[in-house]
């Protein structure tokens, strides 16, 4: 199991010619957060949120269509895939000015399902049982960890390591995971982004 792990991880970061490095200033996971993507190329299926401020008739939650277009109350159909919810919000905030003094906008991606893979959280190494999960906004280290099972009589916790792409680089983030799970120290406890990877490794005895 150990070995398939560690074969695992290195396939899914194939391709990154740079080291892992360590990153500071991961801040701990707020109590309630909502996924906004900038970068993010919306796809169909994908499930999003159109928040507008003070008018909650118009804030809607649906899929994209087939055809790349959503129906927003007022404006109509917008096309949003191929486009960055920063792209479609501005679109939409445009649309709605007609009717509406200075709206606000913001589109927030509530599923990711039109790149399902690319965005999967991985739990490898000593949990009991190592998986790949869709990703769900607010989702935390804990939260995942519990998603596999909790970790076996062979784990290292205060070792296991978070690993992000970002920038086209990998990042280490260090999480002490047995001071989450026995101490409730929340500190590390990050939430989690499309893609990241959790690796518990095996005490060495």
């Amino acid at each position: 199991m150990k070995v398939f792990a560690i074969a695992l991880l290195t396939f899914i970061l194939a391709g990154c010619s740079t080291q892992p490095t360590e990153v500071a200033g991961i801040n701990p996971a707020p109590s309630n957060t909502a996924l906004l993507v900038d970068q993010y190329y919306i796809g169909v299926d994908d499930v999003v949120t159109v928040n507008v401020w003070k008018n909650p008739d118009l804030s809607i939650t649906v899929p994209v269509r087939p055809d790349g277009r959503i129906s927003v109350p007022l404006v109509g159909e917008i096309v949003a895939g191929g486009k960055t919810p920063v792209d479609v919000s501005k679109e939409i905030t445009q649309k709605l000015s007609r009717f509406i003094k200075d709206p606000q906008v913001a589109v927030i991606l509530e599923q990711l399902n039109s790149h399902e893979f690319l965005s999967r959280i991985r739990v490898t190494g000593a949990v009991r049982t190592p998986l790949s999960m869709s990703f769900r906004q607010g989702m935390t280290v804990l939260d995942a960890i519990l998603e596999a099972g909790g970790l076996n009589e062979f784990a290292a916790a205060n070792r296991t390591k978070l690993f992000r792409r970002v920038d086209d680089e990998v990042k280490t983030i260090q999480i002490e995971l047995e001071d989450i799970l026995n101490d409730g120290d929340m500190s590390t406890n990050f939430s989690l982004q499309p893609g990241d990877i959790l690796s518990i490794p095996e005490r060495v005895f």
